[in-house]
């Protein structure tokens, strides 16, 4: 993968980590000082906005618990292989902002369960195929957009961040492409 494409995902993902949402408090919990970050008290059965990162430790350590909006799962990405399935090259659907970086985590989350579960294997490896799917329809459909003329903000609305980044660097290579192709022997247009 090329130093800029990885590093665009890293800093996109750096974003999720630091975005804020919601979790509902397992139990109640004084106010908890992290580097130069306060958060809390929580109160069981109320819900909290607060940066992702932080959420994960207050899960792990059993404070709170994300919204099931929240999370993703193997029945959002059913829905979401089937919206894309339906569509023809021209349509996109719109994906959450924070699809793909929901999506890698979830997938690691499934992998660390299979050593706890052995039968989760079966689950991951559906999961796995449902998101190279997504990802191969996608991915279709962004080359095909990116071929045309250049698309309405309405359409890149409805890329994910990540997908904007691709759309924009496939559409500047075929234009730049085009363009080259186009030129007679002399060097003129």
């Amino acid at each position: 993968m090329s130093k800029t494409v990885s590093m665009k995902i890293s800093g996109l993902d750096f974003s999720f980590e630091n975005s804020r949402l919601k979790i509902v408090a397992n139990r109640n919990c004084s106010e908890i000082k992290l580097a130069g970050l306060k958060v809390g008290p929580f109160e069981e059965g109320n819900e909290y906005e607060v940066q992702y990162w932080i959420v994960r430790e207050l899960v792990k350590s059993g404070i709170a618990r994300f919204r099931k909006e929240e999370l993703l799962d193997a029945a959002q990405l059913y829905k979401t292989q089937w919206k894309e399935r339906v569509q023809t090259t021209r349509q996109i659907s719109k994906l959450p902002e924070d699809f793909y970086p929901k999506l890698r985590r979830y997938l690691v989350e499934l992998k660390q369960e299979i050593t706890k579960k052995p039968e989760k294997m079966r689950e991951y490896e559906k999961v796995g195929q449902l998101t190279q799917d997504i990802i191969n329809s996608r991915l279709k459909k962004i080359v095909s957009l990116a071929s045309a003329p250049a698309q309405t903000e309405q359409i890149l609305r409805k890329f994910t961040r990540e997908e904007r980044f691709l759309y924009k660097e496939i559409y500047n290579l075929i234009s730049e492409w085009r363009t080259h192709i186009l030129k007679n022997k002399e060097g003129e247009k």
